[in-house]
């Protein structure tokens, strides 16, 4: 597979405002949203994973749908699955597939803003957001749902802070 690239945090920025990340899997999607500074990551919720490549959008589409609307962020970052040589996983595609559907129901939904989907590079987070759960003393077994939201964070955090640091370079 080729090594996918992700987006740069703060090209084309849009500004101020929320963002909301999404660390998709095969079997759940977790989701963070950031405060409307664009300083501070926060878990949401996990929605469990319904839509597959050939399947029309199910109920996972239409909560994302909802929490965009909820949340009306300026961008969504999805997280990409790469390998620690950058390599895409199979993974990439179910995140391609999720950002396509998103884009494409916004765009042919008068309710909600069309609003740019970036791909950041989330290599470690799940790895990153597990330790940091069993530091706090969540068992990573019972806490699977709880573990991806956190791995959503992770990939937003590293998004506005990379994001910050592009802004304040001169």
């Amino acid at each position: 597979m080729a090594k996918p690239t992700p987006d740069t945090p703060g090209a084309d920025d849009p500004g101020p405002g929320r963002r909301l990340a999404l660390d998709v899997g095969t079997v759940r999607i977790g989701v963070a949203v950031s405060d409307s500074a664009a300083m501070l990551a926060s878990p949401v919720e996990t929605v469990d994973r319904l839509t597959g490549f050939k399947d029309r959008d199910k109920a996972d589409i239409d909560r994302l749908l909802w929490l965009i609307g909820q949340y009306r962020p300026v961008e969504i970052i999805i997280g990409l699955p790469r390998d620690l040589k950058a390599n895409g996983s199979s993974s990439v595609k179910h995140a391609k597939e999720i950002g396509f559907r998103l884009t494409r129901r916004m765009t042919n939904t008068d309710s909600l803003p069309v609003v740019p989907v970036r791909f950041a590079d989330e290599r470690l987070t799940t790895v990153a957001a597990e330790r940091h759960l069993r530091d706090c003393g969540v068992n990573t077994k019972k806490g699977r749902a709880v573990i991806d939201q956190a791995a959503a964070c992770e990939i937003l955090q590293s998004w506005l802070d990379a994001r910050s640091r592009r802004l304040a370079a001169p």
